[in-house]
């Protein structure tokens, strides 16, 4: 593989279950961080993959049958990674009193009551987006959506450093991430909102994510102490959902 193509493959492998390479390449700490580059792309094309099937399913079943296929589609694509993180997040604020507390319960396996009960609404509340999504939205909504929230994880990592000082499944990929791995990711996500949702879109959109990073950071800092995988994957969701959620006001609005 060339230099450009192994960090986008690693990216590949590491946000999706479906295998582009036989050939097993180890990464190293600089090549980890370049994928991040390359997440916003990944996400893109999840979210092609994504609204391909919409438009597939939609001619066989009810809308209500496909929004739920259409995220089992998801979560089984990225192996529930994100939902991961995000039920483990949860029972960290939920559990732990210190920073150490709240980092050990998220390494836990197990889910807590809080983090099953998030997970649920999380899901709940991503049908009830694409429900509301008129259908014009649809394509653009879900081909942009992944690619968002995979963007929102590189913007947060590059912003706060990492919390866990032994180290963790994260740590290889923030150690040598840079501004320009963040613009890169920046700069895809821009160019699909701006052709998928039109200047005025974009602009909210854009400013509104701004927003819910700061205040994430805002609560790891001081509650984690950084940033961590489960932290970056809830980040993903809360982005993701937020955004179907509120991108057909924007539009109607404008």
């Amino acid at each position: 593989m060339g230099t450009v193509a192994r960090p986008f493959i690693f990216a590949w492998h590491f946000l999706t279950t479906i295998p582009l390479s036989r050939t097993h390449h180890e990464p190293t700490a600089p090549e980890l961080a370049a994928s991040m580059a390359w997440y916003s792309t990944v996400g893109l094309m999840l979210g092609g993959i994504f609204a391909l099937s919409d438009m597939l399913l939609t001619h066989v079943f009810a809308q209500e049958v496909v929004n739920i296929l259409v995220i089992v589609l998801l979560v089984s694509l990225t192996r529930g990674l994100h939902q991961d993180g995000l039920a483990d997040t949860l029972d960290g604020l939920a559990g732990g009193r210190t920073p150490a507390d709240r980092l050990s319960i998220m390494r836990d396996p197990r889910i807590g009551a809080m983090g099953a009960t998030g997970l649920f609404l999380s899901l709940i509340l991503r049908y009830a987006g694409l429900m509301a999504l008129p259908q014009s939205l649809r394509v653009p909504a879900l081909v942009c959506m992944p690619a968002l929230g995979r963007c929102a994880m590189v913007v947060l990592a590059w912003l706060i450093p990492y919390a866990r000082a032994e180290g963790g499944l994260a740590s290889p990929f923030l150690t040598h991430l840079s501004i320009f791995h963040v613009m890169g990711s920046t700069l895809v996500l821009t160019v699909a909102l701006m052709i998928g949702l039109g200047v005025t879109a974009t602009i909210v959109t854009l400013i509104g994510s701004g927003m819910v990073l700061i205040a994430i950071q805002a609560v790891c800092r001081p509650l984690f102490g950084g940033i961590t995988g489960d932290t970056l994957g809830a980040t993903n969701e809360i982005v993701e959902i937020l955004f179907l959620l509120f991108i057909p006001l924007v539009l109607v609005q404008s």
